[in-house]
């Protein structure tokens, strides 16, 4: 099946350790509060850590192989990126898979997913970004 999604993206594998961290408030000037919505994280388990293994990395998020956070949770890790250093980011679970999976496909091998956690980045240092996009460049120029 060919990847359909809008992000080129690399395949990884980078030890992470995933906290869940609140959402930080915000006071909207009060002209804008009748005319102001705002998406809110989900607030359990603030403080929560799992290691996880980033499996996928793209310059809008990561998919993160781990125990998954519930949907609309915030949250913030660090890992190591060849030729950059060390990433502090902060991003939102917009999927997740509750479980393992093997996925069955004619004609072709079966294939394996593990449980765990799209995030989608909020927060990445701009450098960091450019050192992602230039990784993935390359593992999309060898890619077959």
């Amino acid at each position: 099946m060919p990847d359909v999604r809008n992000a080129p993206r690399a395949l990884v594998t980078i030890p992470t350790l995933v906290e869940k961290v609140g959402q930080q408030p915000i006071s909207p000037d009060p002209g804008l509060v009748p005319h102001f919505e705002r998406v809110s994280a989900h607030g359990g388990g603030i403080g929560a850590k799992v290691p996880g293994i980033i499996r996928d990395l793209s310059v809008n998020g990561v998919f993160i192989a781990a125990q998954p956070f519930p949907l609309l949770s915030r949250v913030s890790f660090t890992f190591p990126l060849t030729g950059y250093g060390q990433v502090d980011a902060i991003g939102w679970v917009f999927w997740r898979r509750s479980q393992d999976v093997t996925v069955r496909y004619t004609g072709r091998e079966a294939a394996f997913l593990p449980a765990g956690i799209g995030v989608l980045f909020e927060s990445v240092p701009i450098d960091a970004r450019i050192a992602i996009a230039q990784i993935v460049a390359s593992a999309v120029r060898a890619a077959p």
